[in-house]
């Protein structure tokens, strides 16, 4: 009998799709261990021109999160995603007191001792003044 050194179809995908099937198992179980993430809205401000929502809000990822305030800028109308890209972090539980000034500015109240995470001066052309 003659020793065929062709790659048989049936090898290739034994050893192509077992372990595609094995890193896909393995990935679904993980990503079942790991904590979702969610975000409460605690205020919410439309833009005097309609454009954006101003949103406070706290993020959650399992039992021991850490307190925290963020606020982000989203098209006015649309929900807060649990992704959501924050200007402002901190790391408190805070009353931000947001508000829109009559320049279309962003104002917002910082506590003195909070651990601020992120704190940019502008988002989407828009300035943020904190008091």
């Amino acid at each position: 009998m003659a020793i065929s050194s062709k790659f048989r179809f049936r090898n290739l995908v034994l050893f192509t799709t077992l372990p595609a099937l094995l890193v896909g198992a393995l990935l679904w179980l993980l990503a079942g261990a790991l904590p979702t993430c969610s975000s409460i809205e605690r205020a919410r401000l439309t833009a005097p021109d309609a454009t954006f929502d101003l949103v406070v809000f706290t993020r959650t990822c399992g039992p021991d999160t850490d307190p925290n305030t963020q606020a982000a800028l989203i098209p006015a109308g649309a929900a807060l995603a649990d992704d959501a890209v924050s200007f402002l972090s901190i790391g408190a539980d805070a009353d931000l007191a947001p508000r829109w000034d009559g320049f279309g500015n962003i104002e917002l109240t910082v506590p003195v001792a909070a651990k601020i995470h992120r704190q940019d001066d502008a988002v989407a052309g828009i300035a943020v003044i904190y008091r």
